[in-house]
């Protein structure tokens, strides 16, 4: 069966419309849910079944319950708990004192840089002598 998408909750069969879901509808596709998962019927099987007949969106009802939170309840997937820092990881690019791949090109330069300076210092103070 087809859901008509004009008609949420009216179901088409071969284009034909064969009306609103009724309850026999729910058992018999509730009894398919079951039989495809190996099981006896359970409560979930109609439950699905009726949301899938009427067109309702198959959210979870935990998922539901999230939503009907505000939004600053939401982030805490385990209400009371306090959490804790997760250690960061080093990236590839990082020295063992966290330093980048940049900031430890740009310290070597000024080492370089200071050397040399050092360096044209002592010849310069060698030709005054």
């Amino acid at each position: 069966m087809n859901k008509n998408p004009l008609n949420k909750g009216i179901l088409t069969e071969n284009f034909a419309g064969i009306g609103p879901a009724t309850r026999e509808m729910v058992r018999v596709r509730a009894a398919e849910l079951s039989t495809i998962a190996g099981r006896e019927v359970i409560q979930a099987d109609f439950e699905r079944a009726k949301r899938e007949l009427t067109g309702e969106s198959d959210v979870d009802r935990q998922d539901a319950l999230l939503d009907a939170l505000p939004e600053s309840k939401r982030w805490d997937p385990v209400p009371g708990s306090e959490g804790r820092q997760v250690p960061e990881t080093p990236s590839e690019d990082e020295d063992d004192e966290g330093r980048s791949e940049t900031v430890q090109l740009v310290n070597e330069g000024a080492r370089e840089a200071e050397r040399d300076r050092m360096l044209r210092a002592a010849k310069e103070a060698e030709k005054i002598k």
